[in-house]
């Protein structure tokens, strides 16, 4: 199992930019792909990013394509998100996510992650 903690979340104005940290325990989290996800009031936790597990491979989702940037640094454990060009639709809990799973199919569905974190919140104001 994987303990993951995130931070970085707040409140932003439209168009700014936040960098989200997921900080990962375990010896073996550097072997896992890792993604976000994020979950609006009422609506189902939907995903944001994927980064494997070397790094070398990411995959996003439209809705944040070209605006987010999802990256890892392995020696510290953490996995980042850098979000700009922020909108008030990104207004959300964001989560990390590891995949024990997979080694090398990036997956985009909450139920293919094994360990959550607890969430932040992002909130962008118009």
């Amino acid at each position: 199992q994987v303990q993951l903690v995130e931070s970085g979340g707040g409140l932003v104005q439209a168009g700014g930019s936040l960098r989200l940290s997921c900080a990962a325990s375990g010896r073996t989290s550097s072997t896992y792909n890792m993604g976000w996800f994020r979950q609006a009031p009422g609506k189902e936790r939907e995903f944001v990013a994927v980064i494997s597990w070397s790094g070398g491979h990411t995959y996003y989702a439209d809705s944040v394509k070209g605006r987010f940037t999802i990256s890892r640094d392995n020696a510290k454990n953490t996995v980042y998100l850098q979000m700009n060009s922020l909108k008030p639709e990104d207004t959300a809990v964001y989560y990390c996510a590891a995949d024990r799973a997979s080694a090398w199919l990036l997956r985009h569905r909450p139920n293919e992650y094994d360990d959550w974190g607890q969430g932040t919140q992002v909130t962008v104001s118009s």
